[in-house]
């Protein structure tokens, strides 16, 4: 099967009898209002947008519910798609309830109702495999020019016992080189956000971390980036941003192959942070800390 990514942000909207907001094609099974982010979208905005297109109703965000990732298949397409999802907390501000052309929208009782297993996993954690769709055309987001990068990363605040914080230096020739940075990167195909943190922290530190707690969500566009081969790239990332610990932590030392995107690793005291050129990933961060 051909791979594919996407990435999608996603409401929870309650009512006073918790009821929740789904949306669904007029036979198939029903999901939460959201979709595809588009390029260089604040994953917020995507939210927002979609719930007016879907529903007819505007929305205030609330909190950040999970960020996670799941298989959907595409039989008639021979596709198999990772899905990068981002789910928050939504409020209704207005509007009137206004499906889509075609499409249903209503407030619901989850456990009443057929649910895509997304929405399954989220409201009712059950897990029912991949998902299966019918479509027979590709998601706008599957084609791209060949200097635009589409990625989802996931990057830790991690400490240790002491108060220390682990930063990875950026390499020459990557965007923001010299600059400390918050270990972690892109997620691979078919792995989970806070796996691939575990994972980036382990190849560009030496440390084994353990996950705490999912901080937040932001995203970065830089249309004029200049990649290792010095060619120029239209790079957008949306990246969830994990609080994590080592519990026993050792000497920092990169693990990864040479040439990769890490020039060296540290332990800091925190005092020691102010002093250092940080990216604006890594300054967001620790004013979430």
């Amino acid at each position: 099967m051909e791979k594919r990514r996407r990435i999608g942000a996603y409401g929870i909207a309650r009512d006073d009898s918790d009821q929740v907001l789904l949306v669904s094609g007029s036979a198939s099974a029903w999901h939460l209002p959201g979709g595809g982010i588009d390029f260089g979208e604040d994953p917020r905005h995507t939210v927002v947008r979609e719930f007016v297109e879907e529903t007819g109703y505007e929305v205030a965000l609330g909190d950040l519910r999970v960020v996670s990732a799941d298989f959907v298949e595409f039989p008639r397409l021979g596709a198999l798609q990772h899905h990068d999802r981002i789910v928050f907390d939504v409020t209704v501000t207005g509007g009137v309830l206004t499906p889509e052309e075609g499409e249903r929208a209503a407030w619901v009782r989850p456990e009443d109702v057929e649910l895509v297993p997304f929405a399954a996993k989220i409201l009712l954690g059950r897990d029912l495999g991949p998902e299966i769709n019918p479509r027979t055309r590709p998601f706008e987001d599957g084609h791209q020019p060949a200097n635009r990068v589409r990625r989802f990363g996931a990057y830790g605040l991690i400490t240790d016992d002491a108060g220390r914080i682990l930063l990875s230096q950026i390499a020459p020739d990557y965007p923001g080189a010299g600059r400390w940075h918050l270990p972690g990167g892109g997620t691979d195909f078919g792995e989970q956000p806070a796996e691939a943190l575990v994972r980036e922290v382990f190849e560009e530190t030496g440390q084994s971390a353990q996950v705490v707690r999912l901080l937040d969500v932001s995203h970065f566009h830089n249309p004029a980036a200049m990649g290792p081969e010095k060619e120029p790239l239209d790079w957008f990332s949306v990246r969830a941003i994990f609080a994590g610990r080592v519990s026993s932590p050792t000497e920092a030392r990169v693990t990864e192959v040479a040439g990769g995107s890490t020039a060296q690793s540290r332990w800091f005291a925190p005092g020691e942070v102010s002093a250092l050129p940080l990216t604006d990933l890594t300054k967001h961060a620790l004013g979430l800390g």
